[in-house]
Protein backbone atom coordinates (compact mmCIF):
# COMPACT_ATOMS: atom_id res chain seq x y z
CA UNK A 1 0.00 0.00 0.00
CA UNK A 2 1.41 3.37 -1.05
CA UNK A 3 1.87 6.01 1.65
CA UNK A 4 2.00 9.67 0.64
CA UNK A 5 4.55 11.68 2.67
CA UNK A 6 4.12 15.44 2.18
CA UNK A 7 7.27 17.58 2.18
CA UNK A 8 6.18 21.06 3.23
CA UNK A 9 7.80 24.45 2.75
CA UNK A 10 11.32 24.44 4.11
CA UNK A 11 11.23 20.76 5.02
CA UNK A 12 13.18 17.71 4.01
CA UNK A 13 12.28 14.05 4.22
CA UNK A 14 14.47 11.00 3.70
CA UNK A 15 13.07 7.48 3.38
CA UNK A 16 14.09 3.96 2.57
CA UNK A 17 10.52 2.62 2.69
CA UNK A 18 9.57 1.39 -0.80
CA UNK A 19 5.89 2.00 -0.02
CA UNK A 20 6.40 5.75 0.43
CA UNK A 21 6.03 8.53 -2.10
CA UNK A 22 7.52 11.88 -1.12
CA UNK A 23 5.49 14.77 -2.51
CA UNK A 24 5.79 18.55 -2.62
CA UNK A 25 2.52 20.21 -3.54
CA UNK A 26 2.12 23.44 -5.47
CA UNK A 27 5.73 24.47 -6.02
CA UNK A 28 5.79 28.04 -7.26
CA UNK A 29 9.11 29.81 -6.83
CA UNK A 30 10.25 27.02 -4.46
CA UNK A 31 12.56 24.27 -5.72
CA UNK A 32 12.33 20.60 -4.80
CA UNK A 33 15.62 18.71 -4.75
CA UNK A 34 15.04 14.96 -5.25
CA UNK A 35 17.79 12.42 -4.60
CA UNK A 36 17.87 8.63 -4.91
CA UNK A 37 20.55 6.01 -4.36
CA UNK A 38 19.52 3.04 -6.54
CA UNK A 39 21.73 0.58 -4.61
CA UNK A 40 20.43 1.28 -1.08
CA UNK A 41 16.95 2.52 -2.02
CA UNK A 42 17.45 5.70 0.02
CA UNK A 43 15.49 8.65 -1.37
CA UNK A 44 15.10 12.19 -0.15
CA UNK A 45 13.39 15.44 -1.00
CA UNK A 46 14.21 18.99 0.05
CA UNK A 47 11.64 21.79 -0.39
CA UNK A 48 13.75 24.96 -0.79
CA UNK A 49 11.95 28.21 -0.01
CA UNK A 50 14.78 30.76 -0.41
CA UNK A 51 18.26 30.78 -1.97
CA UNK A 52 20.48 31.50 1.02
CA UNK A 53 20.57 31.89 4.77
CA UNK A 54 22.90 34.89 4.38
CA UNK A 55 25.43 33.56 6.86
CA UNK A 56 22.97 33.35 9.73
CA UNK A 57 22.56 30.06 11.57
CA UNK A 58 18.98 29.39 10.52
CA UNK A 59 16.55 27.67 12.86
CA UNK A 60 15.18 25.87 9.79
CA UNK A 61 18.19 25.16 7.55
CA UNK A 62 16.05 23.17 5.08
CA UNK A 63 14.39 26.43 4.03
CA UNK A 64 17.51 27.58 2.20
CA UNK A 65 19.39 26.08 -0.75
CA UNK A 66 22.85 26.77 0.69
CA UNK A 67 22.14 25.07 4.03
CA UNK A 68 19.42 22.62 2.96
CA UNK A 69 21.33 20.74 0.26
CA UNK A 70 24.19 19.71 2.59
CA UNK A 71 21.64 18.77 5.26
CA UNK A 72 19.71 16.58 2.79
CA UNK A 73 22.93 14.83 1.79
CA UNK A 74 23.95 14.29 5.42
CA UNK A 75 20.55 12.78 6.30
CA UNK A 76 20.66 10.48 3.26
CA UNK A 77 24.23 9.43 4.13
CA UNK A 78 23.11 8.48 7.66
CA UNK A 79 20.76 5.98 6.01
CA UNK A 80 23.47 4.49 3.83
CA UNK A 81 23.23 6.56 0.65
CA UNK A 82 26.53 7.03 -1.20
CA UNK A 83 27.05 10.42 -2.85
CA UNK A 84 28.73 8.95 -5.91
CA UNK A 85 25.61 6.92 -6.71
CA UNK A 86 23.00 9.61 -6.11
CA UNK A 87 20.64 10.48 -8.93
CA UNK A 88 19.69 14.14 -8.48
CA UNK A 89 16.69 15.89 -10.04
CA UNK A 90 15.28 19.34 -9.36
CA UNK A 91 11.83 20.77 -9.98
CA UNK A 92 10.26 24.21 -9.56
CA UNK A 93 11.56 27.76 -9.49
CA UNK A 94 8.71 29.26 -11.47
CA UNK A 95 8.18 33.00 -11.84
CA UNK A 96 4.58 32.78 -10.66
CA UNK A 97 4.43 36.53 -10.03
CA UNK A 98 6.29 37.47 -13.19
CA UNK A 99 6.61 41.22 -13.50
CA UNK A 100 8.20 42.65 -16.64
CA UNK A 101 11.45 44.39 -15.71
CA UNK A 102 11.35 43.16 -12.11
CA UNK A 103 14.52 43.65 -10.11
CA UNK A 104 16.66 40.51 -9.82
CA UNK A 105 16.00 40.42 -6.06
CA UNK A 106 12.31 39.85 -6.82
CA UNK A 107 13.01 36.92 -9.16
CA UNK A 108 12.94 34.40 -6.32
CA UNK A 109 12.27 31.36 -8.53
CA UNK A 110 15.31 31.96 -10.73
CA UNK A 111 17.47 32.78 -7.70
CA UNK A 112 16.36 29.52 -6.06
CA UNK A 113 17.25 27.52 -9.18
CA UNK A 114 20.71 29.11 -9.36
CA UNK A 115 21.33 28.63 -5.63
CA UNK A 116 20.35 24.95 -5.78
CA UNK A 117 22.59 24.38 -8.80
CA UNK A 118 25.47 26.12 -6.99
CA UNK A 119 24.94 24.08 -3.82
CA UNK A 120 24.92 20.85 -5.84
CA UNK A 121 28.07 21.94 -7.69
CA UNK A 122 29.84 22.61 -4.37
CA UNK A 123 28.92 19.04 -3.38
CA UNK A 124 30.15 17.79 -6.80
CA UNK A 125 26.76 16.30 -7.64
CA UNK A 126 25.64 16.43 -11.27
CA UNK A 127 22.00 16.94 -12.19
CA UNK A 128 20.39 13.98 -13.93
CA UNK A 129 17.29 15.99 -14.91
CA UNK A 130 15.34 19.12 -14.13
CA UNK A 131 12.02 20.77 -14.79
CA UNK A 132 12.53 24.37 -13.71
CA UNK A 133 11.56 27.93 -14.51
CA UNK A 134 8.54 29.00 -16.47
CA UNK A 135 5.53 30.75 -15.01
CA UNK A 136 3.31 27.93 -13.71
CA UNK A 137 3.33 25.90 -10.52
CA UNK A 138 4.13 22.22 -10.20
CA UNK A 139 3.60 19.30 -7.88
CA UNK A 140 6.39 16.73 -7.69
CA UNK A 141 6.33 13.12 -6.50
CA UNK A 142 9.42 11.02 -5.69
CA UNK A 143 8.78 7.27 -5.54
CA UNK A 144 11.15 5.80 -2.94
CA UNK A 145 10.88 2.31 -4.47
CA UNK A 146 12.68 3.21 -7.69
CA UNK A 147 13.56 6.92 -7.62
CA UNK A 148 11.00 7.76 -10.27
CA UNK A 149 10.03 11.46 -10.30
CA UNK A 150 6.66 12.58 -11.63
CA UNK A 151 5.91 16.25 -12.23
CA UNK A 152 2.37 17.57 -12.58
CA UNK A 153 2.30 21.05 -14.10
CA UNK A 154 -0.79 23.23 -13.91
CA UNK A 155 -2.58 23.04 -17.25
CA UNK A 156 0.06 20.78 -18.81
CA UNK A 157 -0.57 17.38 -17.28
CA UNK A 158 1.92 14.95 -15.75
CA UNK A 159 5.26 13.69 -17.00
CA UNK A 160 8.13 11.57 -15.77
CA UNK A 161 11.41 13.37 -15.24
Amino acid sequence: MVRIVPVGLGELKVSQDPQEVLIAYGLGSCVAVCIHDPMTGVAGMLHVLLPEANGAAPTSPARFADTGVPLLLAEASKRGAVRGRLVVKIVGGAAVLALPGAAPALQVGERNIQAVRAALARERLPLAAEDTGGTVGRTVQLFVRDGRVLVRTIGQGERAL
